[in-house]
This record gives C-alpha cells, structure tokens and sequence, in this order.
C-alpha cells in the first residue's frame, strides 16, 4: 500500500486536504469521487525505507552495461518491463543489484515511473536516468536501453583499458619500495658496524643511506606516520574539486600520458554527446550530462561555459574550438554536422575513431612507461649497492 496527500473541491465548492491509503493513484482519485470530492492533487509520500546501504553505493559500470542489455533483449521481445524487472530480479547473481532491481520492480508495481524509480534508487548515473525519461516520453525505451548498453560498455571497455595499462608500473613501483626497504634494514646494517670500526673514510652517499637506514629501523613507527598522513591527504585532496582540477591540470602537461588523456575525454564527449542527441535529449541538456561524464575538471568547466554561448545561439563548434581542449578533427565534424542536420551521426564515427586511437595510445603510453619503470628501478637499487661497494673497495685496500 502506498499513501497519499490529497487536495479536493467538495460539491459547495470549499477545499479539503488529506491523506489516504490505497494501491495507486486511480484506487485514491476513485475513492475521493465516491465522496463528492473532486481532486485537484494527488501526490505520494515518500515513505521511509529499511536502511540499506547497497541501495545507496554506485553500481559498477560493467553491471550496469549488463542490465541494460538484458533489460533491451527483453524490452525488444515485446515482454512488459514489470515484468522484465521480475525477470532480472530473480537471474542476477550480483546481491547488491538484485535488492536494487528489486526495490525497481516494487516502485514501479506502485505506480513510480521507471526513471523516477531509477533516481529514487540512488544508485545509477543521472546520463540513465535522463535517456530513460526520454524513452518513456518518445516511447521507444527498448531503443534508448540498446544504446545505454553499447555506451556503458565501451566505457566499462576503456576503464578496464586503463586500469590494465596502471597495474605494471604499479606492481613495479611495488617491488622497487620493499627491495630498497630491504636493503636498508636488512643488507646495510650488517656492513654499518664494519665501516665505523675500520677507519675508512665513508662516502657522502654511504653516510647518507647509513643515516636514512637507522632511522627507518629505529623510527619506523614515525615513517608509518608520514605515510598514512599523506595517503589521507592526497585521498583528501582528490576528492575537493581544487584538488581535481590541479590534479588533472598537472596530467594534462605531462608528456607520456597528456596524448592519452585527451584521447580518454574526446571519446567520452563525443560519445556521450551523440548517444544523448540520438535519443532526443536537447542539446543543451546533453552538455549539462555530458560535462559530469568526462570525468576531468578542466574539461567540465569548459563544456559548462559552452552552454552560455549555446543559449545565445552560437553553434556549438565555435565554443568548442574556443576551448583549445579537443583536436580540429572534434569541431570540424560538429561544424559538418550541425550543417547537415547529422550532428549526432558524425559523433558517433568520430567517437569510433578517438576509440580505437586511445586503445593504441594506451599501448604506446605502456611501451615507454615499462622500460622507464625498470631503469627507475634499476638506477634506485644500483646507487644502494653502489653506496655499499666504494668503502668495501677502500677497506680491501687498507687491508692489503
């Protein structure tokens, strides 16, 4: 049962307000006319949920691309979508989103539109819930599911692609941190008391190491310290928008990677943007949605002001080239586009491009990365060993 508020105009034409219970909108405005109460409003509660904290954390892209494509297939095959729902709801293995589809199909069941049970859901990204209500009002949702799910797997495709090509230098960033921790508290120690006691003159870089190895034996618990408080701060920092923008701004200078980047947030604009104009969502709308997707701060604030000149009634290839960020390739195929009357198509082919050239930008980024990783390696593990060979070669020479 659901409950609602209600406002009604009695047969001596005074008002009334209340609150009744029933099944849906229909059983309430049929129970108020049974009363000579015309209503005027018709409105429902809120009301208060179990706390579940699944319904209040994002679900992974690769899902969401899943739910949608089956929620097409279905869709497609003419099959209702509360039934489509229960379907789902009883197939998928994922905990966390069969309680989310379930909550869905209840919403739903009660009268809730499905992009009004999405957003009450809090747990899809608004880009699905405003081609959802596109679809309800055009009436062709299964065709806004079909490319809701090619647009989340591309996406979850170049996540993937990303996280990939960060797991190297990661691991070996990794080994060279817990070899040099080895070597300074284990190998080095045992050559300390050898160096003090034979009267050789020490190098500067041995003295130094020999210094950093005592106090990370003797002061660890202080190097510890120091390295959760700048993990908090940098977990801190990426999450105030000042701490977005310089991070994205400092990536996008340097020069490994800034091609890579503005591969990245090219294919996601211009893929976003198409699949958002396809489905009938205006344009100034689809820049709104598009700038929370591109995931780069830098980028989100100057789509943003394109909209002001968008208002204006610019074309949006002038902004765009104005904002120095995307290749010419970017706002010649809108300028053509927007001349056409194809502009969404002419997205599409130019996302399939920046698609396949971040793919070999990802792989060309990898192969100058890994052999760096290792020569950074092999440079920090060589100048230990080096700080630990020169006073042995003096001591062997006091010696003879």
């Amino acid at each position: 049962m659901q409950t609602y508020k209600y406002k009604a105009v009695t047969n001596t034409g005074s008002t009334v307000t209340g609150v009744l219970s029933g099944e849906n909108k229909e059983e309430i405005i049929k129970n108020l006319r049974s009363k000579n109460q015309f209503p005027v409003l018709v409105e429902a509660l809120q009301q208060s949920r179990d706390l579940d904290l699944s319904r209040f954390t994002r679900i992974k892209i690769k899902d969401i691309a899943l739910f949608c494509r089956q929620l097409y297939t279905m869709l497609n095959a003419g099959v209702t979508l509360i039934n489509c729902l229960d379907i789902l709801k009883m197939q998928t293995e994922n905990k966390k989103l069969q309680g989310i589809i379930g909550q869905l199909y209840q919403d739903v069941q009660k009268g809730m539109t499905f992009s009004q049970a999405l957003r009450e859901s809090n747990a899809f990204p608004e880009l699905l819930i405003n081609m959802v209500m596109a679809g309800e009002v055009s009436g062709n949702l299964d065709t806004i599911m079909s490319r809701l799910a090619v647009h989340f797997e591309k996406e979850n495709h170049i996540r993937n692609k990303i996280k990939g090509a960060l797991v190297y230098p990661a691991f070996i960033g990794a080994i060279t941190v817990l070899v040099v921790i080895f070597l300074l508290t284990f190998v080095l120690p045992t050559f300390i008391s050898m160096f003090e006691g034979s009267g050789v003159e020490v190098p500067a870089l041995t003295r130094g190491l020999i210094s950093v190895s005592k106090f990370i034996r003797y002061y660890w618990y202080i190097v510890v310290g120091i390295v959760i408080a700048i993990s908090y701060f940098i977990a801190k920092l990426v999450r105030t928008e000042n701490g977005k923008m310089t991070i994205d701004k400092v990536l996008m200078r340097i020069p490994i990677v800034k091609g890579t980047i503005q591969k990245m947030y090219t294919s996601r604009f211009t893929r976003t943007l198409s699949t958002l104009m396809a489905s009938g969502i205006p344009l100034i709308q689809a820049l709104e949605s598009v700038a929370k997707v591109v995931n780069n701060k830098p980028v989100e604030k100057a789509l943003l002001s394109t909209i002001d000149d968008v208002r204006k009634g610019i074309n949006l290839s002038i902004p765009i080239r104005s904002t120095n960020l995307f290749p010419p390739m970017v706002y010649y195929m809108i300028s053509i586009g927007e001349e056409s009357g194809s502009i969404d198509d002419l997205l599409e082919r130019t996302a399939q491009f920046y698609d396949e050239e971040l793919d070999e930008a990802i792989k060309k980024m990898m192969g100058l990365i890994e052999p760096a990783m290792i020569v950074f390696m092999a440079v920090i593990v060589g100048l230990i060993v080096i700080s630990i060979a020169l006073p042995m070669f003096d001591l062997m020479k006091t010696v003879q």
